[in-house]
């Protein structure tokens, strides 16, 4: 818990760009942001390294905390390592987490209706990847053209026409999409985009109302039970409990 006037380094995904800069302003502390680009969360590992990198270019003489404004996604935060500063991060397994508010409605979310598409105003705006059946918390590649060509280098053509089925199949696992309704209002073209994608897939679009207490928490330093505070020499390691993450010394040679 922050209790005086701070510094952060705020390093958060665009895909939750309204909420961040909306807090970012109201917060009692002195926050530096940057937004990573959303196509970062399709790759896993690169996004990995590009945070640690992040991470080890912030100054300790100029902040007093690093905020990890993200969930595990597809595990990119897992094994990234604090040397100066501490690391604030939200329990949470992916964005959608950080939409519903807590660790609760989302497993709630998950338990009763598991086949979910979500869709947000910031992540369709800024993906530019309308039609392309992208959404919030997915890790499928972007371009499955380029994709195929990449199968046929690394595994030959039928191992390639194989793998392409199975990453097409995916729409088999939903059954229902949902639109994030939030205080900062959806654009109508935004509407009728996540309309037609979920048309276009057989599913009825539903509303669902956006709660952003977790963002406002790690900005204004309310960092409670729905935080991992990872001191300096630690490393963020997934759990495999209701927690989700954890911190883990790392050892001096």
């Amino acid at each position: 818990m922050a209790t005086s006037t701070s510094s952060f380094n705020v390093i958060a995904c665009e895909a939750l760009a309204r909420a961040v800069y909306f807090y970012a302003a109201q917060s009692p502390h002195r926050i530096n942001l940057t937004l990573q680009k959303i196509g970062l969360h399709d790759r896993p590992t690169s996004l990995h390294e590009y945070l640690q990198k992040l991470i080890d270019q912030t100054r300790a003489d100029e902040y007093d905390a690093i905020l990890l404004t993200y969930g595990l996604c597809g595990r990119a935060i897992d094994e990234l390592v604090s040397r100066d500063l501490p690391l604030v991060i939200p329990r949470a397994h992916d964005c959608i987490t950080l939409y519903l508010g807590s660790r609760d409605v989302y497993r709630e979310q998950q338990n009763n209706n598991p086949g979910t598409y979500w869709y947000s105003q910031d992540y369709l705006e800024r993906s530019g990847r309308y039609g392309e059946n992208m959404a919030l918390g997915s890790v499928l590649p972007p371009d499955l053209n380029n994709t195929y060509e990449e199968f046929v280098r690394k595994y030959g053509e039928e191992n390639a026409q194989y793998l392409m089925e199975t990453l097409n199949g995916w729409q088999k696992h939903y059954t229902r999409a949902v639109l994030f309704e939030t205080e900062f209002g959806v654009n109508e073209e935004i509407r009728k985009n996540a309309q037609a994608q979920a048309q276009k897939n057989g599913w009825e679009l539903e509303s669902v109302p956006a709660n952003f207490q977790l963002i406002k928490k790690q900005i204004f330093g309310q960092w409670d039970q729905d935080f991992l505070v990872v001191p300096p020499h630690h490393r963020i390691q997934m759990s495999a409990d209701e927690l989700i993450v954890k911190a883990v010394r790392i050892p001096r040679h």
